[in-house]
């Protein structure tokens, strides 16, 4: 089924929707004593500059990709411009170790810092929140700090709530770019919605990641509650915008108008924010059930 969609001004209640941006979630830090045999670290893979940070050595960061937004980095240089790396700028800061993953990118800038026999290493990819702990570990050993990254590690795997009824559908929107998807089995966000206690309803009904968003399926899940990205909100025109999708306004989460919104660069980052994410996002989500 496509979608037709006229986009509508925000409502003057889309402020109401429960919101939590980057800014909102404190990073958590460990502290093992370990002197790394890194000095100068460009991190350049997907949330290595924050595992860093997290592991205690902010100071030893001279670079970092775009997709590090947390607040904390903003003195550190970006040394990507739109995710391709710049060879000029990472060569510029002399260092001594450079973290990647198989999503950086051009492979030419690669070859090019491998010639000047820069160390170079490359980091386990992390989609799911069960992935969070060894991308924290491969990084700690890169730095030669393999107790803080142990530390780090505890964390998130320590970290349990209780079992709710409560159903959640997670909705990838991009309405400007008439783009309006139901996350399935794999999303990511079900790995979230599932460690605080919730019901992904897309990942138990729906094969793939994400799945064009159809009114039948949507009413068929009946999910008391909708997760979006914040931006995903805002480019449907808010609350009112998305309600009129259809399906939405069908469902007990439309019909109560029971959302919750999380930071694009932040629901799916899988790093340590996530930690402090998880007990954020379950209060939302409960305090949302009340309506």
């Amino acid at each position: 089924m496509s979608l037709t969609f006229s986009m509508v001004p925000q409502s003057a209640n889309a402020s109401s929707i429960p919101n939590i941006s980057a800014g909102d979630l404190s990073l958590p830090t460990v502290h093992s004593k370990e002197i790394p045999t890194a000095k100068r670290v460009v991190a350049l893979g997907n949330g290595s500059a924050e595992i860093v940070a997290a592991l205690g050595y902010r100071s030893i960061l001279v670079g970092r990709d775009i997709a590090s937004t947390m607040p904390e980095l903003s003195r550190i240089p970006v040394d990507t411009d739109a995710h391709q790396v710049s060879v000029e700028r990472v060569l510029s800061q002399n260092p001594d170790l450079i973290l990647i993953d198989s999503n950086t990118s051009p492979a030419s800038a690669l070859g090019v810092l491998r010639k000047a026999k820069i160390r170079i290493v490359m980091l386990p990819n992390s989609w799911t929140l069960g992935t969070v702990a060894a991308k924290e570990i491969a990084v700690a050993r890169a730095l030669g700090v393999p107790k803080a990254g142990m530390l780090l590690a505890h964390l998130i795997a320590n970290t349990h709530f209780p079992k709710s009824p409560v159903k959640i559908a997670f909705l990838y929107l991009r309405g400007t770019a008439a783009i309006y998807l139901i996350g399935g089995k794999g999303s990511g966000a079900d790995s979230i919605i599932e460690s605080i206690g919730f019901h992904d309803v897309g990942a138990q009904t729906l094969a793939h990641p994400f799945n064009a968003l159809s009114a039948e399926a949507l009413i068929k899940m009946q999910p008391d509650l909708i997760l979006l990205m914040t931006k995903g909100l805002e480019s449907v025109g808010g609350i009112n915008g998305l309600v009129s999708l259809p399906g939405v306004g069908q469902t007990p989460a439309g019909k109560s108008k029971r959302v919750v919104t999380v930071d694009d660069s932040l629901l799916l980052s899988f790093g340590p924010r996530t930690i402090t994410l998880l007990p954020k996002l379950r209060a939302n989500v409960l305090a949302e059930m009340k309506k």
